[in-house]
């Protein structure tokens, strides 16, 4: 079970290490005159930026060999992440914390993952699965927010300023990264955090950062069966 459900899991953080210097958000506020300097400059303040950060929000899709990926996820530095992850129009709710992954997923997602018979036993159920097994260790890229951000603004062929552009609403400088492909939004106003990545082609998307610092519970659901115990034949 834990197999098939690392699918998403592995293609989100995929992304962002393919697309390297990408990424997106920013606050409001006079201009941090971030677009004046080097692109490199720019990179390592963007960087700095987010890595202090408490929070954040995650949202985007992504193409995973043919089949639309989705995120919605919020992070907690050193805390966990909350959200929700879609393929193909199957999802689930996610909370990682305290050393373990809470899941809860659509009928049609229970179906897929173990049949009619899953389906009925665990419809409405949460499912508690340690974060460090096999089927979603790849998850620890995508739920711990300084390794995403070390992932995604990983740029071992340097990057290049391209002009600026306006996203989400936000004024931002434009980076694009030669060697990987994509382009990465910093903003212009308040800190220079990342707004957005995009990338063309396959394994191409876009994702979106905001919400900067604005904190959400991580709340352990009740009554979640426990994956390590169902396997034991307790």
């Amino acid at each position: 079970m834990c197999h098939r459900l690392s699918r998403p899991a592995t293609a989100l953080p995929g992304l962002l290490l393919v697309a390297a210097a990408l990424a997106a958000c920013g606050s409001s506020g006079s201009s941090n005159n971030i677009a004046t300097k080097p692109a490199a400059e720019i990179l390592a303040a963007t960087k700095l930026a987010a890595e202090g950060a408490k929070a954040v929000h995650v949202s985007g899709s992504i193409d995973n060999g043919g089949r639309p990926v989705g995120l919605d996820v919020n992070l907690l530095a050193g805390s966990g992440a909350r959200g929700r992850l879609s393929e193909n129009g199957l999802s689930f709710e996610l909370i990682q914390t305290g050393g373990s992954v809470y899941i809860k997923g659509s009928p049609a997602f229970y179906r897929r993952i173990g049949g009619a018979a899953a389906a009925q036993l665990l419809q409405g159920r949460w499912l508690k699965i340690p974060a460090s097994s096999l089927g979603f260790a790849s998850l620890s890229k995508l739920t711990d927010l300084r390794r995403l951000v070390d992932a995604a603004l990983s740029t071992p062929g340097g990057v290049a300023k391209k002009g600026t552009a306006t996203v989400n609403g936000k004024p931002a400088v434009v980076l694009t990264s030669p060697s990987k492909g994509g382009a990465l939004f910093v903003a212009t106003t308040g800190r220079p955090y990342p707004i957005q990545i995009t990338k063309q082609g396959p394994n191409g998307g876009s994702i979106s950062f905001d919400r900067w610092d604005q904190q959400v519970a991580l709340t352990v659901p009740t009554n979640a069966l426990d994956i390590t115990q169902l396997q034991a034949g307790h």
